[in-house]
């Protein structure tokens, strides 16, 4: 009874368990301590080598072994850890769905009316999701062709058959028939459209009678506010979480994890580049030179690239917009706020189409038309249900794997949510980067109807 207590209850049964369960309660009060003299990008990356170091020692102490979960202590000491890495994964995964209503309605019923809204406002929406769709399919693209996550040694779900839906059963099931069951199935698309349509009737209202939903528009802000807060909250944890996540990774999978990790970083710059030549011939076909953009860009993009927040950019994106650029004003404020907190490039688009890829081939689902398809569909209309939310790369990865039916093997991202840094910095220059050429498309487009 008392063996089956710490072996099948309890699951600490072995004097390696108690020893590695001590040395993360180590580390988490080495990061605790290193809160006031480092920023948290920098102890994130702390955490990452922690968690890569934790992992490989895992993996000594085991001798490498091929098939390091039927070693009891690794058993025992992955499922305590999978207790804070996975624990804080569905932490944040638990916002997803009241992050996408409130942030979609919150920005909806909050935009800036003057004349040219209407107009602005739908080549906005056009420009953004036709470049964003663009970059999904490079990810998409990419990460098929180089088999991203087919070498993975993790045999959950092999040779799995997908059902083959029709284009218009695929369109019928992301409509919102019931928005309270589609947020039971996480039907993230489906919630995405009832939000949206939701906060256009509200701003219609608030526009075309005398009701001006004060009420209504103050909740959802406080909403707003409170949401975005736990998000911010929860996301400091950050640091802590990434030394099990990774630990985890390498000690349950061996050194085949740290190939796939360096394979999707290598894949995903390679696809950030590819994007910034399409920026490039977009510009060209705009009558505008790609040179020109980048050298007056430039301060900005390296901005971006070491600041990893394209929120915090948004005031030197909208005065290059407007000062080096010559965009108008309206323009620039408007469509640098709106690519700055929906149809990001890099994290709404080619991040999470990759990681289908990823997640497809590592469970053994074929890749066929249909999938490539409902994930281009997924990840474009997803894009926008991610606007303004912090953590913006564990959401669209959530939303868009979760969108395509995949959500029971989230769990398999971990690896890849663990090294974000190294990915937020690549995908927070194109997101940038894509705000500011769009906006120039954008200026270009209504100067010539407008004359």
């Amino acid at each position: 009874m008392k063996g089956s207590f710490l072996k099948d209850f309890l699951m600490i049964s072995n004097l390696e368990t108690v020893g590695f369960l001590l040395l993360l309660a180590i580390i988490f009060f080495i990061i605790a301590k290193l809160i006031k003299r480092f920023d948290y990008s920098k102890l994130v990356m702390i955490g990452t080598v922690a968690g890569i170091i934790l992992g490989l020692i895992i993996q000594a102490v085991s001798g490498f072994s091929d098939n390091p979960m039927n070693i009891s202590f690794v058993s025992e000491t992955t499922k305590w850890y999978s207790l804070f890495g996975g624990g804080y994964i569905d932490i944040i995964r638990m916002l997803v769905i009241p992050l996408i209503i409130v942030s979609i309605i919150h920005v909806i019923i909050n935009m800036n009316t003057n004349t040219n809204i209407s107009k602005l406002t739908k080549y906005t929406f056009l420009t953004s999701l036709t470049m964003l769709a663009i970059s999904a399919i490079i990810g998409f693209s990419l990460a098929y062709f180089f088999k991203l996550g087919a070498s993975s040694s993790i045999e959950t779900g092999k040779n799995m058959i997908r059902e083959t839906n029709s284009v218009v059963d695929t369109f019928r099931k992301i409509l919102p028939a019931n928005p309270f069951q589609a947020m039971l199935d996480f039907n993230v698309i489906a919630i995405v459209i009832a939000s949206v349509i939701v906060g256009v009737s509200a701003r219609s209202i608030r526009k075309n009678t005398e009701y001006k939903l004060d009420t209504f528009t103050k909740l959802i802000d406080d909403f707003h506010k409170i949401i975005s807060y736990m998000a911010d909250m929860i996301l400091g944890f950050m640091p802590f979480a990434v030394v099990p996540l990774l630990a985890n990774t390498i000690a349950q999978n061996g050194l085949q994890a740290i190939k796939d990790v360096i394979s999707f970083i290598i894949i995903l710059y390679i696809s950030i580049i590819i994007m910034l030549i399409v920026q490039s011939i977009a510009l060209l076909l705009h009558g505008i030179s790609p040179i020109w953009y980048f050298k007056n860009a430039l301060s900005t993009l390296i901005l971006a690239f070491t600041s990893r927040s394209s929120v915090g950019v948004l005031p030197s994106t909208i005065t290059t917009l407007s000062e080096k650029l010559s965009v108008d004003d309206a323009t620039a404020s408007f469509v640098a706020s709106f690519s700055a907190t929906a149809g990001m490039q890099g994290c709404a688009g080619i991040y999470p189409a990759m990681l289908i890829v990823f997640v497809a081939n590592t469970v053994g689902l074929p890749i066929d038309f249909s999938l490539a398809v409902t994930s281009i569909i997924v990840v474009s209309i997803g894009s926008i249900g991610i606007a303004g939310i912090p953590g913006t790369s564990i959401t669209a990865a959530s939303v868009s794997i979760s969108g395509v039916g995949l959500s029971q093997y989230f769990a398999l991202v971990n690896p890849i949510i663990a090294i974000d840094p190294l990915l937020d910095m690549g995908r927070t220059m194109l997101n940038v980067s894509g705000s500011m050429t769009n906006a120039l498309m954008i200026e270009k487009i209504i100067k010539k109807y407008e004359k």
